[in-house]
């Protein structure tokens, strides 16, 4: 298999080509400027070779006198001088009276065009056997007044092609050794410049690293957007164009014109190394990398990897579920043990009546509890978990309140999972934070308002720190503090995203504000023919 040529290669020939057409063009019009000056300079002759014999004195005398012996010796002596192809005296009748050839003698010369007889030299072109010649006539007249007594005709053939080619063959041989010697110095220092421009690889390597980039780009599942200083998408595969929504027609525009959000827009647009920010964006959670990149120690854009957690929160969502369930078993077992622990403590030291008025007085309050929950709660699932969460927070010592005002139906069963979802973390979020205060106290409430399913849960905890109100819920981050376990309970700032996910997905929306703890509102909207049952 035949070699490809370099770089260095590569620019060699085509400057060779180039200097081998740019050396025709001048050659040719070399050739071109040449065959012009010599026709002139072969008319001049002419001119000047007819004008001397038809200017002579003797010439004039014997053109009177009828000596045309003289002529013809004169003639020829002046063609042979002047090595011209022909020289012919004729009288001005046009009777040839001198030429070169015998046969043409006494002939009549053809004038042509001429108006040598007005008494006025004359030039021209003939065709000859062998290519075009210079022809020029000039009268003799008499040596008193300006009668024509006959005129001369001088023929001088101009150069050929090859002619004219061998005499500028000296200046072209000059400037194809100049031509080539900056041709080959140029397309050298050229290719020096692109091999180093290039990082030393040749062409077909180059083109091999972009379609390997553009292959890997395309084939990876995180989405790759890259942008330069000014903001606009200098690099984006499918999978970004997925995540973010926009048009495939992407390079070149800026972010905000292809219509991303501004909380995306602040990531993608920060000075700073953003790394595992969590942002929500159209229905899904987006985890954003961004990192700004320079090129030999100048700042050229920046690189952002996105990466699809909305799936990741979905599975998150069912676990909770479940662990929602574990945990009141577990709850339940707990506090079922203790008061088995206490009736079967009170029958041994013979307390037996205490002991069923203790009996008596947990079966009223659980039953209490129960029922005041499920006059409220009309739906079963939201109303369990409430139920199990109360014995979860007995186990913590935190006074479980379901507010009394609340009133909500029974909820679809995709809206009724939802909600669940957000009650259980949020009831989760405050219960950690009143674990941890003096007065520990947790109250939900949960309805209908104005078309919505209002959801609020309020806290006696620290509450959430000043200008995180939206942190904590957009870019799901976590005011717990890892060694002192004080703060709200998102450990991995997954609960709130989940329930600011939820909530947004459906078109409403999460409020937090912290007086005296915190509150959450959280609201979606519900079916029309729910609200107007």
């Amino acid at each position: 298999m035949s070699r490809r040529l370099s770089l260095a290669g590569q620019l060699l020939a085509l400057q060779t080509v180039i200097v081998c057409v740019v050396l025709v063009g001048v050659a040719a019009v070399s050739v071109a400027q040449s065959t012009q000056r010599a026709e002139d300079q072969q008319g001049r002759r002419a001119v000047s070779v007819a004008e001397t014999l038809a200017n002579a004195p003797r010439t004039r005398s014997a053109m009177e006198e009828g000596s045309v012996y003289y002529i013809r010796v004169v003639a020829e002596n002046l063609r042979s001088a002047s090595d011209s192809e022909s020289v012919v005296v004729a009288r001005a009748d046009g009777t040839v009276v001198a030429t070169a050839d015998p046969a043409e003698m006494g002939d009549r010369y053809d004038l042509g065009p001429s108006d040598v007889l007005s008494g006025r030299s004359w030039t021209g072109d003939i065709e000859l056997g062998n290519g075009r010649a210079a022809v020029a006539m000039a009268p003799i007249l008499a040596a008193r007044g300006s009668r024509v007594l006959g005129f001369v005709a001088v023929v001088r053939p101009y150069p050929g092609v090859w002619d004219s080619l061998v005499a500028e063959a000296p200046n072209l041989l000059t400037y194809l050794g100049l031509a080539s010697v900056i041709g080959v110095g140029g397309s050298l220092l050229v290719a020096r410049r692109v091999k180093r421009q290039t990082l030393g690889l040749e062409p077909a390597e180059i083109t091999g690293l972009v379609e390997h980039r553009d292959a890997m780009l395309h084939g990876i599942r995180e989405g790759v957007v890259g942008l330069d200083l000014r903001g606009r998408v200098t690099l984006i595969n499918d999978e970004a164009v997925r995540l973010l929504r926009i048009p495939g027609d992407a390079l070149g525009r800026t972010l905000a014109d292809l219509g991303v959000g501004e909380e995306l827009l602040d990531a993608f647009l920060s000075g700073d190394v953003e790394r595992d920010r969590a942002v929500a964006s159209a229905g899904r959670v987006l985890v954003v990398n961004r990192l700004p990149i320079a090129s030999r120690g100048r700042p050229i854009g920046s690189v952002t990897t996105l990466r699809d957690r909305t799936e990741l929160l979905e599975l998150r969502r069912e676990l909770d579920l479940t662990r929602h369930v574990t945990d009141t078993l577990r709850a339940q077992a707990h506090e079922f043990s203790n008061r088995l622990h206490t009736i079967a403590g009170l029958i041994e030291i013979g307390e037996s009546e205490e002991a069923v008025r203790f009996v008596h007085r947990v079966s009223s309050s659980r039953s209490e509890f129960t029922a005041a929950v499920t006059s409220t709660v009309r739906d079963p699932s939201i109303a369990a978990l409430l139920i199990a969460k109360g014995s979860q927070a007995d186990e913590l010592g935190v006074d479980f309140r379901v507010d009394p005002d609340s009133s909500l139906p029974v909820l679809p069963a995709e809206l009724s999972t939802d909600v669940a979802t957000v009650v259980g973390n949020l009831v989760d979020n405050a219960l950690d934070a009143a674990a941890t205060a003096v007065q520990r106290w947790v109250e939900v409430s949960v309805g209908l308002v104005d078309g919505e399913v209002e959801v609020v849960v309020r806290d006696s905890g620290p509450g959430v720190p000043a200008g995180m109100e939206r942190e904590v819920l957009r870019r799901g981050v976590s005011t717990k503090d890892a060694a002192t376990g004080q703060g709200t309970s998102d450990e991995r700032g997954i609960g709130l995203s989940l329930v600011h996910l939820l909530c947004t997905r459906r078109g409403g929306d999460v409020t937090v504000t912290s007086a005296g703890g915190s509150t959450f509102v959280a609201r979606m909207p519900a079916d029309p023919a729910l609200v107007t049952s």
